[in-house]
Formats: C-alpha cells, structure tokens, sequence
C-alpha cells in the first residue's frame, strides 16, 4: 500500500487502540478510583458497566449513521466527544459525575468506532488489500487492550485519574492528524421518506435494555424480577422495532442483510469469541489477583502473553487466511481457543506461571486466528453504502459478546460460593461459548452449490416491502465458495 494509505490506516488503528486501552486501564484502576473517592461497591460497578451500556445501546444506530450522516463527519465529531468525556471522568469528584462521564464516553466510541471500521472497508479494494487492513485493525485492538492493562497498572501509581487523561492526549493527536488525512466526502443525499425517527428511537431502546439486562446478569438470581423485566422489555421493543422497519419508506436497517448467512455467521462467531475471551480474562485476573494475592501490575503483565496476537494478527494471519480462507483460520481459532481455556481447568491455589503460560499464548494465538478473519467475514460482500450497517451489526455483537462473558462467569462464580471452586465453576463458561462457536464455524467450512460468488453484493433493492426478496436478487449461476 502507499504511503499516505497506511497513514490512514494507522490513524484508524489509533482508534481503535484508544478504545482497547480505555477499557482496559480503568479496568485495573477501579478498585483505586473506589477507594479514593469513597465510592460504594454498586456505585464502583456502574463506572465499568456505564460505559458498556452506552457502547452497546447505541452501536447499531452509531454504524447507520455512518452511512447515512458521513463516515468522516461521524468519525472526528465523536472522536472530539470521546476525548471531552475522558478529559471530565478525569477531573470528576463524586461517583454520579464519573458514571455519567463514561455513560457518554461509551456512546462515542458506539459512533467513532463503527465509522472507522466502515473508513476502512470503503477506503481498502475488497480482497487482499481490505483483508490486510482489517488484520492489521484487529490486532490493534488486540494490543491496545493487553498493553492498557499494563500502562493502566503504570499511571493508577502516579495517580488514577491519568488513567483518563491519557486517552484525551491519544485522542486529540489522532484528531489532528485524522482532519489531514481521512478525505472528505461528498454529503450523503437525502433519503426519500427522511429520516427513520421511529426506527433510531425503536433501536436504542431496545439495545439498551438488553445490554442493560445482559450487564444485570452478574447479580445472578438477586434481582432476577429486574433483569428479567430488563430483558423482556428490550425483546419487546426489539420486536417492535422490526415491525417499524417493514413498514418504513427508508428504513434504518434493511432487514434482508440479516439473512445473510455468512453476516450472521460472523456476527454470531464475533459474540461467542469476544465474550468467551473477555470471561476468560476476567476469571483469570480474579484468580491472580483474588485468589493468589497479585498485585495489579504483576497481574497486568502475567497476562501481557496474550498480547501476541497483536504482532501475529497482521503477519501470520493473512497468510492462513490466503491459503485456507476465512472459515477454516476461523474455525482453527475457535478450537485453538477451546483447547486453551480447557488447559486452565484444573487451576489450584498453587499453579505456577510456567504450567498457566501455554493457555496464555494459546489465548493469543487463537485471538489472533479468529478475530480478524470474523471482521472480514462480517464486512465481506456488503455494498459500500451499507458497509457503516454492516460494521455497526459487528461491533454490537462484539460489545455484547463481552458483556455477556463477563456477566455470566461472575454470575456462575457467585453461584458457585465463589472460591477455588467458583473459578473452576466459571471457567466453563469461557469453554462452553467458544465449543458453540466452533459448531456454529464449522457449518460454514462447506462448498455449497448457489454459494455467492466472490465480490458480488446483495443489493439494498434487492429486498421488496414487508422483507421479501424480489425476483433477481440474487446473482444467477454464482460460483462456489467457502464461506465464513
């Protein structure tokens, strides 16, 4: 690629660096925060699950946007919000200021990060080139959040609130060289019918509530009234939601990319993946910290092996995937994956980090194999117009993936009586979710006659009123392939 092509892209990664290292680092510099400013253990909580919330509720709305309002527009009028919010959560005082700060610094990165996903899959020719970009995009990711927990350990010993104004100076460097480098467009045309108000408002809702039920799940059966009415009130309006889309002039979401098998696929995969690992990393910082009295940077760079699949997602995995294709590098990390988590099974009070070494690497190995290609797979083949759509379908599948591993190995732990027995417990969540994800992979390691051929996409008119597809849709005598 030129120059000025990786500039972009590195710029981009930026991005998404930022956000890895975000999380990351208030992470480790919670209990800090807590016990400096007092906070009580619920209040501590919402600061984490605050911007998971936000992040979550709104990244579909935040992928459309893109499409529709202007990628560019979309990517640095957010990024500029993200970096106010941190900046505020840096000098906040009480818990409510905190918790508000990272409510809306979620919601930027619900915004920021899908436009920059969809920069990329618009900026990069579809195949090799695309491929390599979202790699490399990937493995950022990646890295950002294995380096944040060890910076995070880092700035909490000069003082917690560093922790969030670094992001602010990382953010307004990109800013800057985002403004010279992103190119500008021309202002997306006015969809006939206007805006779907009745959808936005359908969506977010919906999307809340869920992630707001799926965050409660930690809590296990206390409160269970609540999450559960959580839960069905977000299905509710996600129905709801559905039926506004069949009807509208110009809907938000176009609900024939939902049939998209492979989309779907990757989706899925993406959820159970990043769920799975996010539990697994959550279990495994409990147990060093908890269980073995590590401190937070020792804990930080234990795990700092996982950090691998940032050097190894954009060398060795393009290469796995121009040789195999994406299902089966796909399919290789889920069960790299599952063998992984299965390794630290049997932890006791007393293992050492040599015998837990193999299923760190291997985490990251995975990491590396499945993440990635399930970007590709969830990009591949959609028009440009719909690609913010497709990369925002992503990303909420990712953000809801993580707070669904989390949520339910804590609440498995909890279960459990906690303890040594509770962390055997949880550890099966982490392998139960990467198992399904391996079946569900593996369905898609097939040649299918009818299979679409390479580069040909599904038209938005493709679909006619009420969902159904219109005679045509779908290109005749398309080659096979493997699909993802």
């Amino acid at each position: 690629m030129p120059l000025r092509a990786w500039s972009l892209l590195l710029v981009l990664c930026g991005t998404i660096f930022l956000e890895g290292i975000d999380v990351a680092m208030l992470a480790v510099a919670v209990p800090t925060v807590r016990a400096d400013l007092g906070l009580t253990t619920g209040t501590a909580a919402w600061v984490m699950s605050a911007y998971v919330l936000g992040y979550a509720g709104f990244t579909l709305l935040g992928g459309r946007a893109a499409d529709l309002l202007g990628r560019r527009r979309m990517f640095l009028g957010w990024l500029t919000v993200f970096l106010v919010f941190s900046g505020l959560g840096g000098l906040a005082d009480e818990g409510w200021t905190l918790i508000l700060a990272r409510f809306v610094t979620g919601v930027a990165a619900a915004f920021m990060t899908p436009a920059a996903l969809s920069i990329i899959t618009t900026s990069y020719a579809e195949g090799p080139q695309r491929n390599q970009a979202l790699l490399v995009f990937a493995g950022t990711a990646a890295g950002g959040f294995s380096l944040g927990l060890v910076i995070g350990g880092l700035l909490t010993q000069l003082g917690w609130r560093w922790v969030f104004f670094a992001p602010v100076l990382l953010a307004a460097a990109l800013l800057l060289a985002a403004l010279r480098l992103i190119p500008k467009e021309p202002r997306p045309a006015r969809a006939k019918g206007g805006f779907d108000l009745g959808g936005a408002l359908t969506a977010a809702g919906a999307m809340l509530l869920l992630a707001y039920g799926v965050v409660r799940l930690e809590h296990g059966l206390d409160g269970w009234r609540v999450t559960a009415g959580a839960l069905a009130a977000g299905l509710l309006l996600a129905g709801l939601f559905v039926a506004v889309e069949r009807r509208a002039a110009t809907p938000l979401v176009r609900l024939g990319i939902l049939r998209r098998a492979p989309l779907l696929r990757a989706d899925l995969g993406a959820l159970l993946f990043v769920g799975s690992f996010f539990g697994f990393q959550f279990v495994a910082t409990l147990y060093l910290q908890e269980l073995r009295g590590w401190s937070s940077l020792e804990t930080a760079l234990a795990l700092l092996v996982m950090g691998c699949d940032a050097v190894l997602a954009p060398t060795l995995t393009p290469r796995l995937v121009a040789r195999f294709g994406n299902a089966r590098v796909i399919l290789g990390g889920f069960v790299l994956a599952v063998v992984s988590y299965a390794l630290f099974l049997p932890v006791g009070p007393d293992r050492s980090y040599a015998a837990m070494f193999p299923t760190l690497l291997l985490t990251g190995i995975a990491f590396a194999l499945a993440y990635g290609p399930l970007t590709i797979a969830g990009t591949e083949g959609v028009g440009e117009e719909e690609q913010g759509l497709a990369s925002g379908l992503l990303t909420t599948a990712t953000q809801f993936g993580s707070a669904v591993g989390i949520a339910a190995v804590t609440a498995v732990y909890g279960m459990a009586g906690g303890g040594l027995g509770g962390f055997r417990a949880a550890l099966f969540v982490p392998v139960a979710m990467v198992a399904l994800g391996a079946v569900i992979t593996a369905t898609g390691v097939r040649r299918r006659p009818g299979a679409e051929a390479p580069g040909v996409r599904e038209r938005p008119g493709a679909e006619a009123p009420g969902g159904r597809e219109r005679p045509g849709a779908q290109a005749p005598g398309a080659a096979s392939k493997v699909t993802a």
